[in-house]
């Protein structure tokens, strides 16, 4: 009989609020030659004498603040939606796939999860990215590192991995379900604010593309390839199908990015700017949405959520709330039993 199974992929998370785990959880991480990437001794070098030895204890008090009685948050929102999903599976179909995740830094790691699959019989799988864009630090280091353990470990098995979904109409009415009572309040301002890439980055699919460029639609990606990795556009076409969907007024909707790191230049506009002008430009009730997480982390909690808000309401802001991830909510698990479905069928 066939063994056919569900992973769930996304980013990770320290395994406990300490300094030890966080460090090396950011060892983990940022050791990636996909995320800092540089020459190997640079980075071994950038890595061991400056942000291992600082980087934990600044961001400790912030992991502290968002951690949960069962956990990390991104953990524990991966976690339900995984029991969710495998719920609806079950509810559809007499022979339904068991559902798993894999972290893509930290525990329970991809290389431990596709291990376990193989020793339980596993013969047909259905990888799930939690990452509605591509970028090669999220994405593709996500997808590569998957795909080399499959090889490695089960290569007979049939794999299907599901492509970014960044305007998938599925996706993208999960999300306005999502936040369809934050949408039904008065505001001024609907701001999407995605993880960032370096320039670097977006450079590899805009050769030329201008650092402080405006809106993402005055440079549209010229053949299918470049479509399909350019992450600033993704972004971009995920803010207008979301507007189209929700019906809000294409003027309310503005986009920036957060979470930089080091002193290279990334994409703009950056939120955190973006977070201070906006007052000043009569948006004085904002809401915040970042449609780059699929599940509640440090960087939509903290850094957005506490830090985000301070900087709004401090520039002259006065009323600042955020829409929460997707996490298991059930227009989500709607869309990716959905995904499933189709695989099934397929398979």
């Amino acid at each position: 009989m066939s063994r056919r199974a569900v992973l769930l992929l996304n980013l990770g998370s320290p395994s406990a609020p300490t300094v030890p785990a966080i460090r090396s959880f950011l060892r983990e991480f940022l050791g990636d030659p996909k995320v800092l990437d540089m020459p190997a001794p640079l980075r071994w070098l950038l890595l061991n004498t400056i942000i291992l030895p600082r980087r934990p204890h600044r961001t400790l008090s912030a992991y502290q603040r968002i951690w949960t009685e069962h956990g990390a948050p991104l953990h524990v929102h991966t976690g339900r939606l995984r029991a969710a999903l495998e719920a609806e599976l079950a509810r559809r179909t007499p022979t339904p796939p068991s559902v798993h995740v894999a972290m893509r830094y930290g525990k329970p790691g991809t290389r431990g999860a596709i291990a376990a699959l193989v020793r339980e019989g596993m013969t047909d799988l259905l990888v799930l990215p939690q990452y509605p864009h591509y970028a090669k630090s999220s994405y593709a280091t996500a997808v590569e590192l998957a795909r080399a353990e499959l090889q490695r470990q089960a290569p007979q098995v049939r794999v299907r991995i599901a492509e970014p979904y960044y305007d998938a109409p599925g996706y993208i009415a999960a999300l306005v379900a999502s936040a369809r009572p934050f949408l039904e309040r008065p505001f001024d301002m609907l701001l999407f604010s995605y993880h960032g890439i370096p320039l670097r980055h977006q450079r590899e699919t805009h050769p030329g593309f201008p650092p402080d460029a405006g809106e993402p639609r005055d440079y549209p990606p010229q053949t299918p390839h470049q479509r399909a990795r350019d992450y600033r556009h993704q972004c971009c076409m995920t803010m207008e199908a979301f507007a189209s969907a929700a019906r809000i007024a294409r003027e309310k909707c503005t986009l920036a990015f957060q979470s930089r790191l080091g002193r290279a230049a990334w994409i703009q506009p950056y939120t955190d700017a973006t977070l201070k002008s906006l007052p000043a430009r009569g948006v004085k009730r904002l809401l915040v949405i970042c449609p780059a997480f699929t599940a509640d982390c440090l960087e939509t909690l903290e850094e957005i959520r506490e830090e985000g808000r301070a900087l709004f309401l401090e520039s002259g802001g006065e009323s600042f709330e955020q829409i929460p991830c997707l996490n298991d909510h059930p227009a989500y698990v709607h869309y990716l039993a959905n995904l499933t479905g189709e695989w099934l069928a397929q398979a």
